[in-house]
């Protein structure tokens, strides 16, 4: 089984292109920055994977989505290869895209890309919002103690 799901930030806006003939197909590629939980002293701290994704995805891509915001994606590997000017054989490994989706509310992201200009969208450790700011995101705060009171434990 060939199936990838990832979390993390863009790198970039989504270059967007369109297939030529009658019917063009949206193709968008972006670079998402996945934060990688365990590393030791001098790795790095976030892995950088291609994607693509087709169609109404990537019409969806251009329209919403920009450097700096954080989303889930799922779909598959896939690897090829070219050669280059100079001749060189190329390999290439990239996420084919078959579901994304935003990880985080619109006022956290723009929280987010305000604190972070021109500077890695890839953060050290993840970044967890203040119980305030999760208020103004539109989340509730859920009190101690209330797990006793749900019908499913």
């Amino acid at each position: 089984m060939n199936k990838v799901i990832l979390m993390g930030r863009l790198t970039r806006d989504p270059e967007v292109r369109y297939s030529a003939g009658e019917n063009a197909l949206a193709i968008a590629r972006y670079t998402l920055a996945v934060d990688r939980r365990f590393r030791r002293d001098g790795e790095a701290s976030a892995d950088f994977i291609s994607c693509v994704v087709f169609g109404r995805g990537a019409e969806f891509a251009e329209k919403y989505f920009h450097q700096g915001i954080r989303i889930v994606v799922s779909g598959r590997i896939q690897t090829g290869s070219y050669t280059n000017r100079e001749g060189q054989k190329v390999y290439t490994t990239e996420v084919v895209v078959e579901e994304q989706e935003f990880a985080e509310s619109k006022a956290a992201s723009d929280n987010y890309v305000a604190s972070h200009p021109q500077q890695s969208v890839a953060p050290s450790a993840p970044s967890m919002p203040s119980p305030s700011a999760a208020s103004a995101d539109g989340f509730m705060n859920i009190p101690d103690g209330i797990d006793e009171e749900l019908p499913f434990n």
